[in-house]
This record gives structure tokens, C-alpha cells and sequence, in this order.
């Protein structure tokens, strides 16, 4: 009788024997997933707080199915690097390759695919290391936060042919290809407006003071932290607070609004919008930050050379009320998609009262349920992993092994950025931005906008 074991060997050859040429699946690392038990060997890049979080949990409810293993971890900082050895340690059963640098886990020849989960301006050049690599990543979000970073990965991905998922998890939801299969199928009709809405009331959010305290320069490699951005000098809070810090984060537009955003251009099939302004600031949390704690950001959409046709997206977010229940409205003139109850209605649809006065049927949408159990796009805590990041690191994971693409390529990540390019590039000139398709770079104020 043929074993599960079986199974893995044989569809992993036959994926090997047939991809291994156009897909740049090396000999070496395909010898050495079949040297250990037919096991895929992963290692961690950045042992942070949505690694442990999330990510290790979506992860543990599938390796033991899928036969992968985690067996390095990789993080410049020493505490975080022997905490997060120690950690997989106790969680995997066995010892742990623990690496000063990325550069270090590579040149190990180790591991088969990557976890990368480190602040958010390194996640392109991230990517691009373990490409070249010859490693598969599946890539936290944001993808990038400049245009160059993100040509330059797209590319170094295309070249490569690796298995990259990009961490927009919305995209392994049933709730959400529901709705995107509504949307496309054309039952909801034409997108006429989206609203989408992200709040909390934390004054801990993405704030580190513990961890502030227990840092050291001297622990940590300062200079490769910083990459490609400008240099400023040694700042713990920049280090370990980076959401709140631009250029190392975007805050709001690329930690909230780039999962919410990527539904957008899912469902429509539209790339990027063809314009964005925004507007906000720091209104309640004076405690050094620049990323706002409240924005706006509005979004035309639609063909680019069709500006008569085409909706409205709208993205708010506050920092200092709100309970984090993220909702995402889709319009049409037919009714509403309500992606926190999933339910399609007729409500604000063209009644036949205002239809008969301008001699015109009506336009109402059946109620309609896109899933039939209750999805929660937040994870809680002690809940063993979200469903969503579940579901995608499965997805992740099974591409890794069936070389198919996963629910969330690269050119997803891609699109997304350039969004939140946008959206930075109005917040910091407070020009209307827009995006060039010959050069692909955003320009604000007749300039290509890069921090």
C-alpha cells in the first residue's frame, strides 16, 4: 500500500522532473529535500512579534501534513535570535541553526524556502537575497514601500522563477473568493464606490517600550538594518518601533490599508488606482512618532484611458477610537457586499419609487450569503492562528511543493505597493499622486516621489 510518505516522494519528483529546468529548482536544492525524508527544510528571516504571533501557528496546523520542518532562524539582533532558536527548539523537537545574517543562512545551504517577517521597508530586499538564493518566501506584507524596491524584486522574482506568496491573506479566505467570484460572475453589477475602514484604540500598538529598554547597538548590526534607507543614527525606537517611523514604515497605509486595498484589485481586476490624495496627522499619540494616527486616503479608480468610468475607493483609519473590527463596503447602484457580515443585500439599491420617475426599472440586489460560517479577519489571541493565515501559509506550502503559483504572487504584492506608494507619496507632499506606466513610478507634484 502506498504511504503518505510515498505520495510526497513521488509527486515531488514528478514536480522536479518537470519544472526543474524552467523553474530554476536547483539539483542541490532539490537533493536536499529528498535527502531528509522528503522533508522541506524552512528557515525563519526575522524573529518578530506577527512571526510568533500568526505566522508560527498557520504554520504548526499544516507541517506535520505537508512534511516541512522549520531548521534556522536568521535575525541580527542576539537577543531576538537566541530567544527565537530557543523557541523553535521547544516548538519543532529538535536543535536550530541559529544565523547572524541572512548572508550567513544562505551561504549554509540549509534550508529550501524562507519565512520572511522583518520590518517593513526590508521585506523587497528581503526577498530578493533569498531568491537569488534559490529559495521560495512566503513575504509579509507590505511587498514594498518605494517603487524601486519593488521593480527590483518583481524582477529578481520573474528571473528566478521562485514560489513567493505575499502575506495578503484575504486572498485564501472562502469569504473573499466568494466575493470575488460574485463580483466577476457579474451579479453585483458595476463597483460604483468602496469603503474601507480600519480603527483601533491602542495606545500599545506598535509600540516596544520593554523591548526598547533591553536593546544594545553593540548586539545588533545597526548599518544592515538600515539597507537602502538614508543613514540616521542609532535609534532603539526606530529599530524596534519602526511602524511609527517613515521611512521604515508607512504605518497605516502599509500595515492596514494594503490587505483591505488588495481586495480592490482583486475583485475589479485593476492594477492600481489612477490617482490618490490624502489627508490626517498626528492628533492624539504625541510620543515622537511621524506616521500619522489618523488618515484619510481617497482613490479613483478605473481604466486608465477611460477616466469617464470607473468608482471611488475611500481608506480611513484612526489610532485613538475604535474596536478593530476592519470593514470593507462594496456599491453598486443594485445594493452592497458587507464583508464583515459577508452578506450581499438590495439596501441603498434604485428602488422602484425613484426607478418610476425617471421611467427606469429598478435595481435591486438579492439577499444573498457569500459563506455560510463566520470568518474573522483579526486573529485572536490563543486561538492557535487565524483562519485566513491558516489557510494561506496551506496554500503557501502546497505550492511550494506542486510549483504552482499561490493565491498571492508577486504581482499582487506589486500592485498593492504601488497603492501605498501613492497613498505615502500624497500624505508627505500633500499633492494629488498619480503613476506613470512608461517609468512605473508614482509622481506627486510633477516629481517621482521615493521617501
Amino acid at each position: 500500500m502506498a504511504t503518505r510518505r510515498d505520495f510526497i516522494t513521488q509527486s515531488t519528483k514528478a514536480a522536479a522532473g518537470v519544472y526543474i529546468g524552467s523553474l530554476a529548482f536547483s539539483a542541490k536544492s532539490y537533493a536536499r529535500i529528498l535527502g531528509a525524508n522528503d522533508r522541506v527544510q524552512i528557515g525563519i528571516v526575522g524573529f518578530s512579534d506577527r512571526f510568533r504571533s500568526s505566522l508560527l501557528p498557520a504554520f504548526m496546523n499544516n507541517y506535520k501534513d505537508l512534511n516541512f520542518d522549520i531548521v534556522a532562524v536568521s535575525d541580527i539582533w542576539k537577543m531576538r535570535r537566541e530567544e527565537g532558536g530557543n523557541y523553535l527548539q521547544q516548538k519543532m523537537g529538535h536543535d536550530i541553526k541559529k544565523f547572524v545574517n541572512n548572508e550567513a543562512l544562505y551561504a549554509s545551504k540549509s534550508v529550501d524556502a524562507v519565512i520572511i517577517s522583518t520590518a517593513d521597508f526590508q521585506h523587497a530586499t528581503h526577498t530578493i537575497e533569498a531568491v537569488k538564493a534559490g529559495c521560495d518566501t512566503y513575504t509579509e506584507k507590505p511587498f514594498a514601500e518605494t517603487m524601486d524596491d519593488a521593480i527590483a524584486t518583481l524582477k529578481a522574482v520573474k528571473e528566478m522563477k521562485k514560489i513567493v506568496q505575499i502575506g495578503s491573506q484575504r486572498r485564501s479566505g472562502s469569504n473573499y473568493k466568494a466575493a470575488a467570484d460574485f463580483i466577476q460572475q457579474g451579479k453585483f453589477g458595476p463597483i460604483t464606490m468602496v469603503e474601507l475602514t480600519w480603527n483601533v484604540n491602542q495606545p500599545g500598538r506598535w509600540r516596544r517600550p520593554g523591548l526598547v529598554q533591553k536593546i544594545r547597538e553593540e548586539d545588533t548590526d545597526w548599518k544592515r538594518f538600515l539597507i537602502n534607507r538614508p543613514f540616521e543614527a542609532w535609534d532603539p525606537r526606530k529599530y524596534l518601533e519602526f511602524r511609527l517611523f517613515w521611512p521604515y514604515s508607512s504605518g497605516m497605509p502599509g500595515q492596514w490599508m494594503s490587505h483591505q486595498i488588495d481586495t480592490v484589485h482583486w475583485f475589479s481586476g485593476l492594477p492600481h488606482p489612477r490617482s490618490v490624495v490624502a489627508n490626517g496627522g498626528i492628533y492624539q499619540w504625541k510620543d515622537g512618532r511621524r506616521n500619522w494616527d489618523t488618515t484619510t486616503a481617497v482613490f479613483d479608480y478605473g481604466p486608465l484611458n477611460d477616466a469617464t468610468t470607473g468608482f471611488q475607493v475611500t481608506f480611513s483609519s484612526r489610532m485613538h477610537n475604535g474596536d478593530e473590527n476592519p470593514a470593507e463596503m462594496y456599491y453598486s447602484n443594485g445594493g452592497e457586499m458587507n464583508l464583515i457580515t459577508n452578506k450581499v443585500s438590495s439596501r441603498g439599491g434604485l428602488e422602484k419609487r425613484f426607478a418610476d420617475e425617471m421611467n427606469m426599472q429598478p435595481n435591486l440586489l438579492p439577499e444573498t450569503s457569500l459563506v455560510t460560517e463566520n470568518i474573522s479577519v483579526v486573529a485572536s489571541a490563543n486561538t492557535g492562528g487565524d483562519t485566513l493565515t491558516t489557510a494561506h501559509m496551506r496554500n503557501w506550502m502546497d505550492c511550494v511543493l506542486s510549483r504552482k503559483q499561490p493565491n498571492a504572487p508577486v504581482e499582487a504584492g506589486y500592485a498593492h505597493s504601488i497603492a501605498n506608494i501613492m497613498t505615502n507619496a500624497a500624505i508627505h507632499t500633500g499633492q494629488k499622486a498619480v503613476f506613470n506606466e512608461a517609468t512605473q513610478q508614482v509622481m506627486a507634484g510633477g516629481k517621482i516621489f521615493k521617501y
